[in-house]
C-alpha cells in the first residue's frame, strides 16, 4: 500500500491543478491576472530534495509526459522541463542546506524557470503574442505568489511525508 501512496498523491495534485484553474474566477481581487497552479512540480521538487534525484527525475518525466499528453498541443515541453528543473534543483540543493526556507526559495526558482521556459518555447513557435514584460506582470508574478502560498500551506506536510518515505526506502 505504501508504494502506491506517492503515485496517488501526484495524480491527485495533477487533477487538483486542473480543478483549481477551472473554478478560479477570471478576476482575482479585482485584477485580471493569469494564475497558474504548479502543485505537481512543487511536490516533485520536494520529492527530489528530500528523497533523491533518481526518484524525483523519474516522477518528473512520467508526469511531465502525462501533462504534455493531457494539456499541451506539443509533446515534449513539460516532458523535458520537469526532469531538467528537478535535476537543476537537486544540484542546487547539493550546495545549499535543505532547510525549509531554502527549499521554499529553490522551489519558487524552479517554478519561475518552468514558467519562463514554457513562455520562451511558446514564443519561439509563435503560440503566444504576449511580450516578456507583460508575461512577467500578468502571469509570472501572480503564479509565483499563488504557488508560494501553496508551499507555505503544504510545505511542511510534504517535507514530513517525503522524509518518512526516504526513511522507509532506507529501511528496505
Amino acid at each position: 500500500m505504501r508504494k502506491f501512496l506517492l503515485p496517488l498523491l501526484f495524480l491527485f495534485l495533477f487533477i487538483l491543478e486542473s480543478l483549481f484553474v477551472q473554478y478560479l474566477p477570471k478576476k482575482v481581487f479585482g485584477f485580471e491576472r493569469i494564475l497558474v497552479p504548479h502543485f505537481l512540480i512543487i511536490a516533485i521538487l520536494f520529492l527530489t530534495i528530500f528523497v533523491g534525484k533518481k526518484q524525483g527525475i523519474i516522477y518528473a518525466a512520467i508526469f511531465g509526459l502525462l501533462f504534455d499528453i493531457v494539456y499541451v498541443e506539443i509533446i515534449g515541453i513539460y516532458f523535458f522541463l520537469y526532469p531538467f528543473i528537478a535535476y537543476l534543483i537537486n544540484k542546487l540543493m547539493q550546495i545549499m542546506q535543505a532547510n525549509i526556507i531554502i527549499v521554499f526559495l529553490a522551489t519558487l526558482l524552479g517554478i519561475a524557470l518552468l514558467e519562463i521556459g514554457v513562455y520562451e518555447m511558446n514564443s519561439l513557435i509563435h503560440v503566444t503574442t504576449l511580450d516578456f514584460l507583460s508575461f512577467i506582470n500578468l502571469r509570472l508574478y501572480p503564479t509565483l505568489i499563488l504557488n508560494a502560498v501553496f508551499i507555505i500551506i503544504m510545505g511542511y506536510p510534504l517535507k514530513r511525508l517525503f522524509e518518512k518515505h526516504a526513511e522507509a526506502l532506507r529501511a528496505e
